[in-house]
């Protein structure tokens, strides 16, 4: 990016921010990795970031758990890019704190960004390579043996369904199998925290069930936090977390089932529109 953006905290207090996803539920028998003593795959601390005088985020704080599926939902221009931008050191957070498996930036560097696991909402694979390629490339750069590199990509591709198509071009593949790819090349290192910046926009119906019921198995299965940003509240469900984010302020947060308890309604998009609603009364 071109511009150099002024990234500020206000000193004025936030509002008391709900404690329904702060902290793990000992008795949530969905989640089998919760324990007393679990630290957060990330834990995002009074963060603020601004574009020149536009304020895109406003002391945002949050953590997501061990095994745990977090819905990052909120209108188009909410923050959500923004916020993934910081955490992937994209952008720097200057003000406010970013801890990845109890590890922050300021202290790390980018050793911290070891545990995380990224799919982007743009596509990043190497069109004229296969896919094999692109996943052994990558392999290469996370500094995985040969035999464990051969390994990780049988087994990723597999489970998405995609092993047989391993030595054809991705340049050849359709937009939901690209997805697939990057989502396999994102889980090859065995992260603790999965990223998805709404991986699911462009796909047909059909492909957009599928990863997301395949992200969702990887939580309560394999125990990866994932953090998935989204704007379409089907690909949400009752047992997920849920952060609410409207202008780069989040406005609720929790199990879902309490967001919509709280806010009165059946549905997320019933809660979401009140909400969203709530806000713009309280401005």
């Amino acid at each position: 990016m071109n511009m150099d953006p002024n990234i500020t905290t206000d000193a004025a207090p936030s509002k008391s921010k709900v404690t329904s996803a702060a902290e793990p539920d000992q008795n949530d028998t969905h989640n089998k990795f919760d324990t007393a003593d679990t630290v957060p795959a990330i834990s995002v601390e009074s963060v603020s970031y601004n574009y020149g005088q536009r304020k895109a985020l406003d002391d945002v704080s949050f953590k997501v758990w061990p095994g745990r599926f977090t819905a990052l939902l909120g209108a188009n221009g909410a923050g959500k890019s923004t916020l993934l931008s910081l955490i992937t050191r994209l952008f720097d957070t200057g003000v406010g704190q970013i801890v990845i498996d109890g590890k922050s930036f300021k202290q790390y560097g980018a050793a911290a960004l070891a545990p995380l696991g990224v799919v982007f909402q743009q596509t990043t694979l190497d069109m004229d390579l296969t896919v094999r390629q692109n996943l052994k490339y990558f392999a290469r750069l996370r500094g995985m043996t040969a035999s464990k590199s051969k390994q990780r990509i049988e087994e990723t591709l597999t489970s998405l369904d995609m092993f047989e198509r391993v030595d054809e071009k991705v340049r050849d593949l359709n937009g939901g199998h690209r997805r697939r790819v990057e989502i396999a090349r994102a889980m090859l290192h065995e992260p603790k925290l999965l990223l998805l910046d709404e991986p699911t926009v462009g796909l047909d119906i059909q492909t957009r069930r599928i990863i997301v019921e395949h992200i969702h198995k990887l939580a309560s299965n394999s125990g990866v936090a994932v953090l998935w940003t989204t704007h379409l509240m089907d690909e949400i469900r009752q047992d997920d977390e849920l952060i609410v984010l409207d202008k780069g302020r989040i406005i609720e947060e929790g199990p879902v089932n309490e967001v919509l308890a709280r806010a009165g309604s059946p549905s997320i998009e019933d809660a979401f529109e009140a909400l969203i609603i709530g806000e713009k009364e309280r401005l």
